[in-house]
C-alpha cells in the first residue's frame, strides 16, 4: 500500500516498522495531551486511531498508564487506609503485599486482562508460600536451636504450604475492590477481577460447647481463681469478642445501674496496640448485666485493686478493666493463649475464642431467647446472621434473657 495519508487521517504517519498516530485527548486531571497508537499496518493503526477517536469524546483518556503494583500502592494509601477501619485496611495490605503485587505488580493496569488474573489465581492456589515468601530460606542454616534451623524449603524439602480457597477468595477480592476504584477514576474501562470466577471456600460449621461445658469451664475457672474468670463470663454470657473484652473501660462498666456500654475494642494493628471503635456500628450497644456478670465484675475490681498496690509506682493507670499486674493492656493473643490453656484445665473440648459466641447463641436459644432479643445480645446487624444458629423459639426480654442465662452458668460459679 502507499505510504500517502487517506483523508482525516493527518496525525497517521510511519514509524519504525510500522505506522503510528496520535490523537488529543483529555486526561483524567483535565489537561490535554496527546495519546498514542501503533500498528505494523496502516489499517490496523487506523482502526485504534478510530476507536481511540471514539473515546475522546466520551470522556476523559488516560495518556500513560501505571502498573498494578503503582496503582495498588496509590490505592492503599489514598483510598483504604483512609477510608476502611486500621484492621480492614491491614488485611487489605497483607494481600496486596503477599499475593496481589508479587504475581502481578509488573503488568500495566490497562493492559491487564482476564487471563492474567486466571493464571495468577491458578498458580497462587498451587504455589507453596514458603518458597514464594522464603520463610524458610529466611532462618539461619546454623543455630543451637533446632526449631530455628531451615527445616524445609530452603534444603530442598518444600512442605507445600499452599493458601487455602478462602484466602484465595479474599485475595481476588481485594484486587477486584481495587479495580472497580480504577474504573471510577477512569482508569480503566472494565474490571476483569470481577470476570474470572472462584469456587467459594467451603464454610466449617463451629462446634460450640454446650451449656454443661461452658459451665464446666466457668466454674473451673472460678475455682483456680483465674484474674480472667470475669473476662470469660463476659465473652460466654454477653458474646463479647476478644476485642471488645480487651477494649473494656471502667467508664463503659456501670455496676450500680447493672449496664455495661460496648463501644470500643482493642487490637494489634501494624505491631502496635490500638483502642477503637467497635467493629460495626451495630456492635456498638448498652448491654444489661445479669448476676453473674455484676458479681465477676465486683471480683475484677478488687483484685485489680490489689494489684495496683502490689506495684506501687510501677502501676500504669490505663483505665482498662482487664490488665496485667501492672496495669497495662493485655496482648491480645496472650488472651487466646490463656483461654486455651485454661480450657485444657477444665478438662473440655479445645474450641476457637471466637466461636464462644455461637456458644452463647446456644445458650440463649437453649434459654428459649427469641431471636429478635438474642439478635441485641450478640449485636449481629442482620437477623440472617442469627437466624442461622437460632431456631423457633418465643419472645422474652433482654434483661428477662441475661438473668436467666446468669442463673443457667451462675450455680456454682457465682458465689452470691
Amino acid at each position: 500500500m502507499s505510504g500517502k495519508r487517506g483523508n482525516g487521517e493527518g496525525s497517521i504517519y510511519p514509524y519504525k516498522n510500522g505506522f503510528a498516530a496520535y490523537v488529543w485527548v483529555t486526561t483524567p486531571d483535565g489537561k490535554k495531551k496527546r495519546k498514542y497508537v501503533y500498528g505494523k499496518t496502516r489499517e490496523d493503526v487506523h482502526d485504534k486511531w478510530i476507536k481511540l477517536h471514539a473515546e475522546a469524546k466520551n470522556g476523559p483518556v488516560v495518556t500513560k498508564s501505571p502498573t498494578v503494583a503503582q496503582y495498588l500502592a496509590y490505592w492503599m494509601k489514598e483510598v483504604v487506609e483512609p477510608d476502611l477501619r486500621p484492621k480492614a485496611a491491614e488485611t487489605y495490605g497483607m494481600h496486596v503485599r503477599l499475593y496481589i503485587t508479587p504475581g502481578l505488580g509488573s503488568k500495566r493496569l490497562d493492559k491487564l486482562s482476564v487471563r492474567d488474573v486466571r493464571t495468577w489465581i491458578n498458580k497462587l492456589q498451587a504455589q507453596c508460600q514458603c518458597c514464594a515468601q522464603g520463610k524458610d530460606a529466611a532462618r539461619p542454616k546454623v543455630d543451637k536451636n533446632p526449631a530455628r534451623r531451615q527445616r524445609c524449603c530452603a534444603i530442598g524439602q518444600c512442605c507445600g504450604r499452599t493458601v487455602s480457597r478462602r484466602t484465595v477468595q479474599d485475595t481476588r477480592t481485594v484486587l477486584r475492590s481495587a479495580l472497580s476504584n480504577a474504573m471510577r477514576e477512569e482508569l480503566i474501562s472494565k474490571n476483569v477481577a470481577s470476570l474470572v470466577k472462584v469456587r467459594s471456600a467451603g464454610t466449617q460449621k463451629p462446634k460450640p460447647w454446650t451449656v454443661e461445658e461452658a459451665r464446666t469451664f466457668l466454674e473451673a475457672a472460678r475455682a483456680a481463681g483465674d484474674p480472667l474468670y470475669p473476662a470469660y463470663v463476659l465473652v460466654l454470657v454477653l458474646g463479647f469478642r476478644r476485642g471488645e473484652v480487651l477494649g473494656l473501660t471502667w467508664d463503659s462498666v456501670n455496676l450500680d445501674a447493672g449496664e455495661i456500654t460496648v463501644e470500643r475494642q482493642l487490637q494489634r494493628i501494624a505491631r502496635r496496640l490500638v483502642h477503637s471503635e467497635t467493629k460495626t456500628e451495630a456492635s456498638t450497644a448498652v448491654l444489661p448485666l445479669p448476676d453473674i456478670c455484676v458479681t465477676a465484675l465486683q471480683l475484677r475490681r478488687k483484685a485489680q485493686e490489689a494489684a495496683k498496690q502490689a506495684a506501687g509506682e510501677l502501676w500504669s493507670d490505663s483505665g482498662f478493666v482487664f490488665t496485667t499486674r501492672y496495669g497495662t493492656p493485655i496482648e491480645p493473643r496472650n488472651f487466646n493463649r490463656e483461654f486455651d490453656a485454661r480450657s485444657v484445665k477444665a478438662g473440655v473440648r479445645k474450641i476457637r475464642l471466637h466461636d464462644t459466641r455461637h456458644t452463647c447463641g446456644s445458650l440463649l436459644a437453649a434459654l428459649d431467647v427469641h431471636p429478635r432479643i438474642a439478635m441485641q445480645i450478640l449485636r449481629h446487624s442482620k437477623i440472617a446472621v442469627t437466624m442461622e444458629i437460632y431456631t423457633h423459639v418465643p419472645s422474652e426480654s433482654t434483661r428477662k434473657a441475661l438473668r436467666k442465662l446468669g442463673k443457667h452458668l451462675g450455680n456454682q460459679a457465682d458465689p452470691t
